[in-house]
């Protein structure tokens, strides 16, 4: 074999080679290093009341310019502890001027990380923008939520972490529980929780054996639901399915939710009820199935497209 002949063999080889790697490629797609964007995008993949690939609620101190200012981040325990917030805007400064959501500018959620001492208080706000209200605080880690909507911004649910010292023996996690009772009244919850899925949730109030059927407004509804994750408390906030005076909606002994959750995994529950001119609150305990709400799209539980309050 010549020196040419090697040479052309040589060539052909090469150029096959080459136009095999270039089909390749056009099959296949570019190869590119992952960066903090596409990180991130795969670390959220879970969406919140229906939204794919959106952050749950209430797990960021700041989002979208605001911030969740909680000047002492340690406070004794006790009842009726004192406790002062700000809202920071994309300014930089304390927000003064809120939408009124659900009857009030602002609400705030407190609860122990182990889920104990569940409170939903509405503070007051001086004019320079500092909220300040009262919680009953035991020894331990809790979560504090402020679930608001700025004027011209968008509502938001932001959470800050408060340590509250002292001799504390965490509270063992509840099994599932789908019945709640408090101060003489029975709570029954009818429904089950999905990953993605627009779960409908019937809670159906008694008092002594006998349905309650005059259940009162309270922020405009007649129930509030809190939902949050085990692990991370993840928030979800939802509201019932018809308005006090619409004519359709009776008030109790029955209130229906549409609840989404984001991911599959244990929720705690809580719900806020008047009656009598009293607030109460019942606890359950669920279990998410399904995956993550990216998995599902967004599917209600008949397969049709969910919607969520």
């Amino acid at each position: 074999m010549t020196a040419t002949t090697k040479l052309v063999g040589f060539l052909v080889a090469l150029l096959a080679v080459f136009g095999g790697a270039v089909v390749i490629g056009r099959v296949v797609g570019p190869v590119e290093p992952a960066t903090a964007a596409t990180h991130g995008a795969m670390d959220m993949g879970q969406g919140d009341q229906g939204a794919a690939g959106a952050f749950p609620k209430g797990l960021m101190v700041s989002q979208d310019g605001y911030t969740f200012e909680l000047p002492a981040t340690t406070l004794a325990a006790g009842p009726d502890v004192p406790v002062a917030f700000m809202i920071q805007g994309p300014d930089g400064r304390p927000v003064t001027r809120f939408d009124e959501e659900h009857d009030k500018r602002l609400h705030l959620i407190a609860v122990r990380r182990d889920f104990s001492g569940f409170q939903h208080v509405h503070p007051r706000m001086a004019a320079d923008g500092t909220w300040t209200t009262t919680l009953d605080l035991s020894a331990g880690q809790w979560r504090l939520f402020a679930d608001f909507k700025a004027t011209g911004g968008p509502a938001i649910t932001l959470g800050n972490d408060l340590a509250v010292p002292g001799a504390y023996q965490p509270a063992a996690p509840s099994p599932d529980s789908q019945t709640s009772t408090v101060d003489g009244y029975t709570v029954t919850l009818d429904g089950h929780l999905s990953a993605g899925k627009a779960a409908k949730l019937t809670l159906t109030v008694t008092r002594d054996g006998q349905p309650v059927t005059d259940l009162e407004p309270y922020l405009g509804a007649y129930g509030h639901l809190v939902a949050l994750r085990a692990g991370d408390l993840a928030y979800l906030h939802v509201h019932p399915e018809g308005t006090p005076g619409d004519g359709v909606t009776k008030p109790g002994p029955g209130v229906v939710f549409y609840a989404e959750v984001p991911s599959s995994g244990r929720y705690q529950l809580y719900l806020d009820f008047k009656h009598e001119g009293v607030v109460r609150t019942a606890a359950f305990t669920l279990t998410g199935s399904g995956g993550t709400a990216m998995e599902n799209s967004g599917k209600s539980e008949d397969g049709h497209s969910g919607h969520a309050h």
